[in-house]
């Protein structure tokens, strides 16, 4: 019963995080302004809601995934 056991290691390599982390932290503030660019300027007539959940969507994703980056990038491993 005593096989080897390989560690778990990441598939990112890890001097990639920080260039990870700003990148994506970066594409998700831009995404994330562009929808409030989005919002302030278009009447309630003309708002497309497939647009503002894919605009909100692409942002979450790029700020879930930079942020975790930036902890990992920092030493805090979660």
């Amino acid at each position: 019963m005593a096989q080897s056991v390989k560690p778990i290691s990441s598939p990112v390599p890890e001097p990639w995080y920080p260039t990870l982390a700003v990148l994506m932290l970066a594409v998700g503030l831009i995404v994330t302004a562009s929808f409030f660019i989005y919002e302030a300027t278009s009447s309630k007539k003309n708002r497309s809601l497939a647009k503002e959940l894919t605009t909100g969507a692409v942002a979450s994703v790029f700020l879930g995934f930079g942020s975790l980056f930036l902890l990992l990038a920092s030493g805090v491993y979660v």
